[in-house]
């Protein structure tokens, strides 16, 4: 059997639509809502993904700034050691 929104299916009704066509128009609105509830829940698992992936290339990315910072320290170093002594 299929669902429908009984709310919107008494307020066709009361509007003075045909039954045949307030039944079959809340049903296709309950299979809207259903189908947007399940876009919603895989959304929010794929946001979940990209939050760690995010996390996880950020944290690399800070690796590579101290990388870069030591690296540049040293040549900093060597060129003043050349220069000044």
């Amino acid at each position: 059997m299929t669902t429908m929104i009984a709310e919107l299916y008494d307020a066709l009704i009361s509007a003075g639509a045909p039954e045949d066509k307030a039944r079959k128009a809340a049903e296709t609105v309950a299979a809207y809502e259903t189908r947007f509830t399940g876009l919603d829940g895989r959304l929010a698992k794929i946001d979940a993904d990209m939050t760690s992936a995010f996390a996880k290339v950020h944290g690399e990315i800070n690796l590579l700034k101290w990388m870069l910072s030591i690296l540049l320290a040293g040549v900093a170093s060597l060129v003043l050691k050349t220069f000044f002594t």
